[in-house]
């Protein structure tokens, strides 16, 4: 099975890119097939339109939507990797999960409630943040960011979450915490995957 990385940072030279790199290099070291799609260079669309819920309504799935859902359903592993911005994920992912997750694909309704139909994938996610990890912990903003992907977008979907790895300070540390970082990054995905 393949490993899908969705990977959400405008810039090349960016700390979340040496992310994605180091995931991307660790999983193909072990023999693991990885697609990323990286949401700005394919110039992902987020914006959900009326004419989206419509033609999906129809039962006809618009094709830049079911390209992404196929690349899903191919995988057994989803790695979301992005920036928190204004205590939120970038736009575009945002975007992305309200196209991309939708009803009938991601979860369905059923007598007790949602259904979830993306089980028996594994799911990860890789933030970072320019605040320090003690601030955010402190105010909860950690729990909340965990809450938020971990239980509502992995858990409602029925993807196991197994594990969230959230690195403070990134514009304000030294090169050799930031190697400890990617470090740590390495072995959680040697860990797990």
């Amino acid at each position: 099975m393949k490993k899908l990385i969705v990977f959400a940072h405008q810039h090349e030279d960016s700390f979340n890119r040496a992310i994605l790199d180091q995931v991307e290099s660790t999983l193909r070291e072990k023999g693991h097939e990885v697609i990323v799609r990286d949401l700005y260079k394919i110039n992902f669309q987020p914006v959900l339109k009326p004419k989206d819920s419509a033609s999906m309504k129809a039962g006809k799935i618009p094709e830049d939507i079911k390209t992404e859902q196929g690349f899903i359903s191919e995988s057994d592993v989803i790695i979301f990797i992005y920036p928190i911005w204004w205590s939120n994920m970038p736009a575009i992912l945002k975007g992305y999960l309200d196209r991309v997750f939708s009803f009938g694909f991601a979860y369905t309704a059923g007598d007790k409630g949602a259904v979830p139909l993306l089980k028996g994938k594994k799911g990860l996610i890789i933030n970072t943040y320019g605040a320090s990890e003690e601030q955010y912990e402190s105010i909860g903003m950690n729990a909340a960011f965990k809450t938020t992907m971990d239980v509502g977008v992995f858990g409602f979907t029925g993807i196991e979450p197994v594990d969230h790895l959230l690195f403070g300070s990134v514009t304000a540390v030294d090169d050799l915490s930031r190697e400890r970082m990617l470090g740590k990054i390495k072995e959680t995905v040697n860990k797990h995957f």
